[in-house]
């Protein structure tokens, strides 16, 4: 497994967190119902997965609703995970809120998907584009800079240490 995949759930209790294992898994579907597994009776689960430096991907599954953003779709092409995360998106990138910055220069990745997706978790739309489009920025840090806006990278942590 050359991927980082975490499974974030969100109960009345607190977050709770766990590494998943993703390969056989074929479309977001499964992907979800396997958080849906971790989560329980969550609020809200959150998968966070990351590979060779390349991508982040998010899923969030609340109720029977899922939405997904991946920080390059380019990614899909060289990463069977990030094909599962990517197919699921429509086709159209992600509004970024940056094209309208004019000393910026263009991105090298091409987000797609729902970039609101953890705006009431802390992260809105533009931080997120700027996160995942930033040079220096790695998909490692992209995921702890949300889980910490979100109140669980502790549990994150937990999961890279372990």
């Amino acid at each position: 497994m050359s991927y980082f995949a975490a499974a974030l759930a969100r109960t009345p209790a607190g977050w709770t967190a766990e590494e998943l294992d993703l390969d056989g898994l074929t479309d977001v579907d499964a992907v979800a119902d396997r958080v849906r597994d971790v989560g329980g009776e969550a609020e809200t689960a959150l998968l966070f997965v990351e590979e060779d430096d390349e991508y982040v991907a998010i899923l969030r599954v609340d109720a029977d609703d899922l939405r997904v953003f991946v920080s390059d779709s380019q990614a899909a092409e060289s990463y069977p995970v990030a094909g599962i995360f990517a197919g699921a998106v429509e086709e159209e990138p992600a509004p970024s809120d940056l094209d309208d910055e004019e000393d910026e220069d263009p991105p090298d990745s091409e987000p797609v998907g729902d970039a609101d997706l953890l705006a009431d978790l802390g992260t809105p739309r533009r931080d997120l584009i700027a996160l995942v489009t930033h040079e220096r920025t790695l998909p490692s840090d992209v995921i702890s800079e949300v889980c910490e806006r979100a109140g669980c990278l502790d549990e994150l942590e937990t999961l890279r240490g372990a």
